[in-house]
């Protein structure tokens, strides 16, 4: 059960946080979201897929880690000394996953006005494991690691809006297709992936000059290529998971 509380540097002035990822630090997810404020980075190394929040009936883009659940293809063994992110296998962790406990939450002051102010999961295993960075510095101030975690928060926080806006223009403009993957392993083992949709190169191609120069203004219209292009990061993964079976199951 979560135990969220606003972060402060008096109640949490010697709180640590494991930044390394791992199973045991809840980091084996097979998917994840993502946001329009992190697409350029996402798209370089993971497949972007788009899908309907089935709670939300509102479109979202996900990221795709692995091929079943509790399967991230990403995490491997730590190393320090190698490693941008202790434990994962990118230069960029998607902002819903490196944002590890933390969260952002809105509190009134006064009758009008709302403030975003960071708050912490303190049952969050990377909180509760003995090693890590601190958040505070001994002055009070904010410490690097606590510094990168809030700018992980402003891309989730500044996305939300605008990744929901970027949906409404690709609907706009019926840019998205079904999309279903067929997969075959080494061993012969098939899988098949449905209930996403992806963009459509061919639809984009065919748009008039007004409609590219709205997608373009708004920054969408490289988005839409971002997205498109991800999915070639699905060949990637196929070929990890086909180490890892070589491999009797490991990374």
């Amino acid at each position: 059960m979560q135990k969220i509380e606003v972060l402060n540097n008096i109640t949490h002035e010697q709180l640590k946080i494991n930044p390394a990822f791992s199973a045991e630090l809840g980091d084996n997810l097979v998917s994840t979201v993502t946001f329009f404020t992190e697409l350029s980075e996402v798209q370089k190394e993971y497949p972007i897929l788009c899908r309907k929040d089935p709670e939300t009936n509102e479109c979202q883009a996900v990221v795709l880690f692995g091929f079943e659940k509790n399967e991230n293809l990403f995490l491997v063994d730590q190393d320090p000394a190698t490693q941008s992110h202790i434990g994962w296998k990118a230069e960029y962790v998607p902002a819903a996953v490196a944002r590890g406990p933390f969260s952002i939450g809105m509190h009134r002051e006064g009758k009008e006005t709302h403030k975003a102010m960071v708050h912490i999961d303190l049952n969050h295993p990377k909180v509760k494991s003995e090693k890590g960075q601190k958040l505070f510095l001994e002055n009070g101030g904010q410490s690097p690691y606590l510094v990168q975690s809030s700018k992980t928060l402003e891309i989730i926080n500044d996305g939300i809006p605008l990744t929901k806006l970027m949906f409404e223009t690709f609907s706009k403009y019926n840019l998205l297709d079904s999309v279903v993957l067929d997969i075959e392993f080494n061993n012969q083992s098939k899988l098949k992936i449905n209930g996403f949709e992806t963009i459509s190169v061919e639809k984009l191609s065919q748009l008039n000059g007004r409609a590219l120069e709205d997608l373009n203004k708004s920054g969408f219209l490289q988005a839409a290529y971002f997205i498109a292009t991800s999915m070639s990061n699905i060949r990637k993964l196929i070929d990890w998971k086909n180490r890892r079976l070589l491999a009797g199951g490991t990374n």
